[in-house]
């Protein structure tokens, strides 16, 4: 049987030319972006506990609790900036016309012969030897109590705790009569040496050290004949270094902004920690014939913070390092 070209070409169909294609680049490509769209919707990541929804309310919330804790860092920085005068005429969160920034750094600095100076030093004493003193004692008493079992160790776990839930307030007056009678008040001592009890560091070291450092490590370093020492401090602390950290920062700060205390202890100006002797310039400012130095006291607040938000940022790699330890069921 005999097929005629026009029956052959309706069967078999001749190829798009070269310029028919190039003519209709959208037919070409139609296909292919089908199928990235296809693809894209069946590789779409669900929604899971590990990748939630995003939460529009608690995005609002946060970014609400985002701005209350930086506007009154704002509130500091921008009125560091000004004067007197300018202190009172500007509005409070913007910039007045004239900066005075380095010159109320340098009339703070100066002011009163230095004062500030000595208490920033004051302050630095208090945090090294109370916050150090109390981080070491919190990391060895925390290590001991996790890995060495002895008679009366739930007693001493009760008794941390108990001293964890009591304010330090409500131990103040009886501190405050201790050192009277032995006569350590106006002196360093009296702020040193209750900043080296932190019952809640010896409790979160406690804690970390119980996950932290696995006994079969400790264990296996006995077995090849290091001392309680040695292991210690090649094994252990090494691996206590975020909770270290922590406890650290705790102290450090709870000293560095500590009131209270020295106000009860301290009567000499020369021994004030920062925070009485803003209050100080503070309050001179109410007292007949006193000089008011509004402008120092919120330049001096700035200066005041400074080495807390440095130290954190120094030590924020080993304190990030260590937040999941023991998370993780092995």
């Amino acid at each position: 049987m005999t097929t005629s070209p026009t029956t052959a070409a309706a069967t078999h169909p001749t190829p798009p030319t070269p310029a028919a294609r190039q003519a209709s680049p959208q037919a070409a490509t139609r296909p292919a972006s089908h199928k990235a769209t296809a693809t894209a919707k069946r590789t779409r990541r669900p929604h899971t506990p590990l990748h939630p929804r995003p939460s529009i309310p608690l995005t609002l919330v946060t970014g609400l609790v985002l701005l209350y804790t930086l506007l009154p860092l704002g509130w500091l920085v921008i009125n560091a900036t000004k004067d007197q005068k300018g202190l009172l005429d500007s509005f409070g969160l913007w910039f007045a016309e004239d900066t005075h920034f380095w010159d109320n750094i340098s009339r703070t600095l100066a002011y009163d012969d230095g004062v500030f100076v000595r208490w920033l030093l004051n302050t630095l004493l208090y945090v090294t030897a109370g916050a150090g003193g109390a981080t070491i004692l919190a990391v060895l008493g925390g290590y001991a109590l996790a890995k060495y079992d002895f008679p009366g160790r739930k007693a001493v776990f009760a008794v941390v705790l108990g001293a964890v839930a009591v304010p330090g307030t409500a131990l103040a007056v009886p501190t405050f009569l201790m050192f009277s009678n032995m006569g350590l008040t106006n002196t360093p001592w009296a702020v040193i040496v209750p900043s080296l009890i932190s019952p809640f560091g010896l409790y979160l070291m406690w804690v970390f050290a119980a996950e932290a450092v696995p006994t079969e490590l400790l264990e296996a370093a006995r077995i090849d004949g290091s001392g309680e020492l040695r292991t210690f401090f090649t094994i252990a602390l090494p691996l206590l270094m975020p909770g270290t950290v922590t406890v650290l920062l705790f102290s450090m700060v709870a000293t560095w902004n500590n009131y209270f205390l020295p106000l009860i202890m301290i009567k000499d100006p020369d021994w004030y920690p920062l925070t009485l002797g803003l209050n100080a310039w503070n309050a001179q400012a109410q007292t007949a014939g006193g000089e008011a130095v509004f402008d120092l006291i919120i330049t001096g607040s700035l200066l005041t913070i400074v080495p807390i938000v440095a130290v954190f940022l120094l030590l924020q790699r080993f304190w990030q390092s260590g937040l999941a330890a023991g998370s993780v069921k092995e």
